[in-house]
């Protein structure tokens, strides 16, 4: 330390330091806290059909048409309490095909319909998934915690992934 200057002035940029380092890290931490909240509130409003199946009408579609981005076709019921319905409504995602029949969960009160089963809980979790990818570049560069943003990354392509291989 040079003689004239005072150790104050020191202590003062280190103080100054540390805070916009605590602030950049905090800062950080929140949008990463908003990004994952935002995945799991995009996945919730399918998933929650997908995974409380209780009290829900559970059954099978053949699907007959598909036009535009929405599958049609009968409603056969596997779970006590559900009816047969001539038409109901299944998005038409990458995996659905016309003339094949899926597991599905009807949404209460309406006729659209749900996948179920193991292909439907990761296909509705993954919004959550892609969250977790744009996390990970937020932890591990913003934050600067690589190895934290490692395992981010490695969950969200892992749920892709397991999405992609069972639909």
């Amino acid at each position: 330390m040079i003689p004239a200057m005072p150790a104050t002035a020191t202590t003062a940029r280190q103080a100054s330091v540390t805070a916009l380092r605590f602030g950049r890290v905090a800062a950080m931490g929140a949008l990463t806290v908003l990004i994952l909240f935002c995945g799991v509130w995009g996945s919730w409003g399918t998933a929650q059909h997908v995974m409380l199946t209780k009290g829900r009408e559970a059954g099978t579609v053949r699907v007959t048409r598909c036009a535009g981005d929405v599958c049609t076709g009968p409603f056969t019921p596997t779970s006590q309490g559900a009816r047969a319905r001539a038409r109901v409504e299944l998005g038409q995602s990458v995996a659905v095909r016309r003339g094949r029949t899926y597991d599905v969960v009807l949404k209460p009160g309406t006729a659209d319909a749900v996948r179920s089963g193991p292909a439907g809980v990761l296909y509705a979790w993954v919004p959550f998934g892609g969250a977790l990818l744009l996390a990970s570049v937020v932890v591990a560069g913003g934050m600067r915690l690589s190895r934290a943003g490692w395992v981010l990354a490695g969950a969200g392509i892992a749920l892709l992934t397991a999405a992609f291989v069972t639909l």
